[in-house]
């Protein structure tokens, strides 16, 4: 079981650094240099995916450790 939880917070770790940065935008709020600011912005593809699995890997993650 602790090499199950192993794996996933590994996963888990590698996949989040993989999402590209959305904190940009949050950033542009406060310097008011994003003229976009309330466009709706779709996921797709690979961004989709990772999006996906970082929320299967999170739930897997709890999972294990309310197992443990």
């Amino acid at each position: 079981m602790k090499v199950l939880l192993v794996i996933v917070s590994v996963l888990l770790i590698a996949i989040v650094l993989l999402q590209s940065g959305k904190a940009e935008s949050t950033a542009n709020i406060m310097s008011a240099s994003n003229s976009d600011l309330f466009s709706n912005r779709k996921e797709r593809g690979g961004e989709l995916f990772l999006t996906r699995l970082t929320f299967v890997l999170g739930v897997a993650f709890f999972v294990v450790c309310i197992l443990m």
